[in-house]
């Protein structure tokens, strides 16, 4: 499988200090800021450090430490928004991958929603 990632998208960029962010979090691993057109209450992306164009990519080559930073980092996050099933009514994270899937950045990123009902996400029978 090709991954040839494209270091000047505009994650590449905000993680290089070229374009800010409102930054959530940051780890030694990920990074964690609000969407600029949010679609719920919660709206957060969740992006790597490293140099990854999906999760099948992230998954197959990135390290264990990236690995298990990138999920707690995730899990820290809906922690701080709020939207943990322990403290809120739950949320909804996307990650997508390729044409198809419509990534619209080829840096891996998840975006948290959360904070109201978000309705189904694809239609039945689709």
């Amino acid at each position: 499988m090709d991954y040839a990632y494209d270091d000047q998208n505009i994650f590449a960029k905000i993680l290089r200090g070229e374009i800010p962010n409102t930054t959530v979090l940051e780890t030694s691993h990920s990074l964690a800021f609000r969407d600029l057109y949010p679609q719920a209450p919660v709206h957060v992306l969740v992006i790597p450090k490293g140099a990854y164009v999906s999760y099948d990519h992230f998954a197959a080559e990135a390290g264990d430490a990236e690995i298990v930073d990138y999920t707690r980092a995730i899990a820290e996050v809906c922690r701080m928004e709020g939207v943990t099933l322990s403290a809120g009514e739950g949320f909804r994270m996307i990650s997508n991958a390729g044409d198809h899937g419509v990534q619209e950045v080829p840096h891996l990123h998840v975006h948290i929603l959360g904070g109201r009902p978000l309705g189904r996400m694809l239609a039945k029978g689709g």
